[in-house]
């Protein structure tokens, strides 16, 4: 015979109620039942639960030894079975260096007002499709024109919004005081890129105004770190700026810069249910525009 769980919250009942009538009452069954499910229980265990032999009925030390550890079996049970006791997997946010700047706050706050039961994780990952390909997001925030090539297979994407560039200077720079720059601004200057995840490249300045040199770096914090101690200047998005204040690092407008493209990016068969409520989300409540108002 194996062992239900009926056999554990009859023993239970027995050993609370002190009594076979009782504890049927307690658990709407006859007691004919009651006591052949105990006696069941007995048989598979080799033992007498309760001795019978006098008016009342009293537990046996084989009894007082099983008392604890079945109510701790019926107490997992319950809490296993329990929807609302069953924790949600957070869904897993991944960006390479940046979120949405200003605006990532008050969206994840939106997301729980309307979705309190699905939790949402940031995590930075310094890679450039967020995490995605190493399972350690859900959904990510990528950018660039086409982020797709070259990302995992079964990754989706929609466009989000455009973002403006900013030049990134050291505090002391020159330029620093300026309300904007351009790029023929800094067509002399070494430009600091983090090789692993930016979109930084020297062609983003015209034929015959490029810089010549560059400075390589594999993630934000070493980025902003090679720019503030005066080794070249940096170009990123908005959302850096609104991220990552330094004391050695100013952010001035990129006024003739193309902005930068962010998407959304998941994989298919998706590894979170909340997933595509989450991108239908998204496209609705961030602005086109992340530098509007």
């Amino acid at each position: 015979m194996s062992v239900e769980a009926r056999h554990l919250r009859a023993f239970l009942a027995i050993a609370e109620e002190g009594g076979f009538s009782s504890a049927a009452a307690v658990l709407r069954v006859s007691q004919p039942a009651l006591s052949r499910t105990l006696r069941q229980l007995e048989a598979h265990l080799g033992a007498t639960l309760f001795d019978r032999s006098t008016q009342h009925v009293a537990i046996t030390p084989a009894g007082e030894a099983l008392r604890p550890r079945a109510a701790a079996a019926i107490a997992a049970l319950d809490a296993a079975l329990d929807p609302a006791g069953t924790p949600v997997r957070p869904m897993l946010l991944g960006y390479p260096w940046s979120a949405l700047g200003r605006r990532t706050g008050p969206l994840l706050r939106r997301w729980r007002e309307l979705h309190p039961g699905t939790p949402v994780e940031l995590h930075r990952v310094d890679d450039r499709f967020g995490g995605l390909a190493s399972g350690r997001a859900d959904v990510a925030l990528i950018r660039g024109d086409t982020p797709v090539a070259g990302g995992p297979a079964g990754m989706r994407q929609c466009e989000l919004a455009e973002e403006p560039r900013f030049a990134v200077l050291p505090a002391d720079h020159e330029l620093a005081g300026r309300d904007e720059v351009r790029l023929a601004d800094l067509s002399h200057e070494v430009v600091v890129v983090n090789t692993l995840t930016g979109l930084t490249r020297l062609d983003l300045w015209p034929v015959g105004i490029r810089p010549k040199h560059t400075v390589a770096t594999d993630n934000t914090d070493d980025w902003l770190l090679a720019i503030s101690s005066g080794r070249g200047i940096g170009i990123s998005g908005i959302s850096t700026a609104e991220t990552y204040q330094h004391p050695g690092v100013v952010y001035r407008p990129l006024v003739d810069a193309p902005p930068v493209t962010v998407s959304l990016a998941w994989l298919e068969p998706v590894s979170h249910t909340a997933v595509p409520e989450f991108v239908k989300f998204m496209v609705n409540e961030v602005p086109p525009d992340l530098a509007a108002d």
